[in-house]
């Protein structure tokens, strides 16, 4: 079977086997699917995507997991317009229902959190009430009531959440169901309760089921045979099953970033579709897990781990996934490096969904840009992310473009960045965008300065290392991009400086440390790469770091660099001490590159920040010049 072939689920035909699954967007007006989510869903529909979930809905108002969680009883109207957005794209389209119970947040709803027992959620630590005959009733008439609504909005069905982040995984779990009832001694009852009354609510239409097979806590919580016996339990309610793994005490397992290889749960997923498809009624199974390459979704299917691929951030990064694996084009598919540092919204800033390499994405009803009314000749003054977005972009549009970078090779900061430990795979966007301007028939001129003429021009020139806040007394002090482009680091220990907090710090002292060399990382604040909380890497990062024998530096000021070491200052306490150290490897905030100037400038060259930047206004600069052009 091919990825991008078509696949029956229930009473529907779905036009392939790629699902678009259920995520965090904050695109909503309120609670409700707004006009942002239909544009968003509708872009992935006319991708060729398979199957479209909605981002999953609240089935009852004690339910308010994050600032813009959409509720079920205002989503009828979006549904609906979400339904016909994509209905001339053939794609099944259903809504994501769910209640996330003690892994929600007070602070929005100002109730107490519902949970079958009376455990603190060990994320919040707030303890949730346990929940009584009267809310579970609530409960199981909510999940009917909002599949009712969503089929009458013109959706072919609903699947629900009984993955990491829901009430009715909680259930499932000896983690969290301590209960000595009929719910505690049979622990599949609310789930099947719920199957139950959603089949009778909507008939015929799909019904799927993302459940937690392994909670990654072999001693109380939902193990792969449990998972394959609750499946096998249900399997007469559902057409489908996406296996996930997860659950609140391993809350980066579902969806890990580039430090986890892609297609992690190729093995579960094979061991719980051979258990299942033993069944007179067996669903169709879903394999979940970082899968954003077409070959290797293509080869899941092949190998029989599983019917449909969900290929979610895959289709965040390339909306046109499916359409171009079925036209022949694998290679022009935008690749999704995993890094969570604009798709993961689930954070204490509220982001709206996007991505560092497609930065339209989450902005689909709101950019566009002009029509040239003719071709133009404009320069492009730097080959990284910003120069080489922009470049693409003019291309596309129809203008003769050049790139002319001073460097022997294209890529920029991506290049660095890919070295940096653990985040190899930003490669793959580098050597992407470098492909497709080839592709595009950008002349691209290596090794040389720019010579500014009458043409347009684009200035991509990045940054420049930026101020140090300590005093020098002869040590010796590189920057991380020195560092990174191979300078010989003396022997003896390494200071790995980090006032930002963000992956460049950690990445840097894993390499390090990698190596062999002693590294020590110092950070002012309380725990290392606290940027990092945003992409979901935060503890996993501080393990590493530490199993790597990282001596972490935290609370402290880098006061003075020595030959032999450094002076680091308590921030509390004001108390120096010294470490020992050879070299300091300086990673701190850089400044923009002033040359040469020019006006309409993108990217690091603007202010130095990170590659979604880089590319959005590399992005932006060729809009502007395109709609220039066609308001002549």
């Amino acid at each position: 079977m091919s990825l991008a072939e078509g696949v029956r689920l229930g009473s529907a035909e779905a036009p392939s086997r790629v699902l678009f699954g259920p995520h965090e967007t904050n695109l909503g007006r309120g609670r409700a699917i707004s006009d942002r989510h239909v544009a968003y869903y509708r872009a992935r529909a006319a991708g060729g995507a398979g199957v479209i979930v909605t981002e999953t809905a609240s089935v009852h108002a004690s339910d308010w997991p994050y600032e813009r969680a959409p509720l079920a009883a205002e989503c009828a109207t979006g549904w609906a317009a979400v339904a016909e957005a994509c209905r001339p794209h053939g794609a099944i389209v259903l809504a994501g229902l769910g209640h996330s119970g003690s892994q929600g947040s007070s602070a929005f709803s100002q109730q107490a959190l519902w949970a079958p027992s009376r455990v603190p959620d060990v994320v919040s630590r707030e303890l949730p009430m346990e929940v009584e005959r009267e809310q579970i009733d609530a409960l199981v008439a909510g999940f009917a009531a909002a599949a009712s609504s969503a089929v009458r909005a013109g959706l072919h069905g609903v699947e629900l959440e009984a993955g990491q982040f829901s009430l009715l995984r909680q259930f499932l779990s000896g983690l969290t169901n301590q209960r000595s009832d009929g719910y505690g001694e049979d622990r599949v009852r609310l789930l099947r309760e719920v199957l139950i009354a959603v089949r009778d609510a909507i008939g015929d239409g799909v019904v799927g089921l993302r459940l937690s097979c392994d909670e990654l806590a072999p001693w109380a919580g939902i193990t792969p045979e449990q998972a394959a016996g609750i499946t096998r339990s249900v399997a007469d309610r559902i057409d489908y099953l996406v296996v996930v793994r997860g659950s609140a005490m391993a809350t980066s397992a579902t969806r890990p970033d580039l430090h986890t290889e892609p297609g992690f749960n190729i093995d579960l997923c094979r061991q719980i579709r051979e258990a299942v498809r033993t069944e007179e009624h067996s669903p169709q199974v879903v394999l979940q897990g970082s899968v954003v390459d077409p070959a290797q979704a293509q080869r899941a299917l092949d190998d029989g781990v599983a019917d449909l691929v969900e290929m979610t951030r895959a289709q965040i990064a390339e909306p046109q996934l499916v359409e171009l694996v079925r036209s022949g084009r694998p290679e022009q598919v935008r690749p999704c490096v995993l890094c969570n540092q604009k798709c993961r919204v689930r954070d204490n800033r509220n982001p709206i969904i996007s991505c560092i390499g497609e930065p339209f994405s989450g902005h689909e009803a709101t950019e566009g840009a002009g029509v040239p009314a003719a071709s133009r000749d404009v320069l492009v003054v730097g080959g990284g992310p910003a120069g080489m977005e922009a470049a693409r972009v003019l291309a596309l549009s129809g203008h003769s473009v050049e790139i002319v970078e001073r460097g022997d090779r294209l890529g920029g900061s991506l290049l660095l960045a890919a070295q940096v430990g653990g985040r190899a795979r930003l490669q793959l966007l580098a050597d992407w965008l470098e492909a497709e301007v080839r592709r595009l028939g950008v002349r691209v001129t290596l090794g040389t300065e720019a010579d500014l003429t009458s043409r347009y021009a684009v200035i991509a020139t990045g940054s420049t290392p930026g101020p140090r806040a300590y005093a020098d007394f002869g040590g010796t002090v590189i920057d991380v991009t020195g560092m990174l482009a191979h300078d010989v680091l003396p022997d003896g220990p390494v200071v790995v400086f980090d006032p930002i907090g963000d992956a460049v710090g950690v990445g840097v002292a894993e390499l390090l440390a990698e190596q062999g060399r002693e590294t020590s990382i110092v950070t002012q604040d309380q725990v290392v790469g606290t940027q990092l909380a945003l992409t979901g890497d935060l503890a996993d990062a501080n393990g590493r770091l530490q199993r790597a024998g990282v001596r972490l530096e935290k609370r402290s000021l880098l006061r003075e660099v020595h030959p032999d070491h450094v002076v680091l200052e308590d921030v509390f306490t004001a108390q120096r001490r010294d470490v020992p150290c050879a070299v300091v490897v300086h990673c701190g905030h850089r400044l923009p590159n002033p040359e040469p100037a020019g006006a309409l400038r993108a990217g690091d060259c603007v202010a130095p920040r990170t590659i979604h930047e880089a590319i959005l206004e590399g992005r932006r600069a060729a809009h502007r010049i395109t709609a220039l052009e066609g308001a002549r």
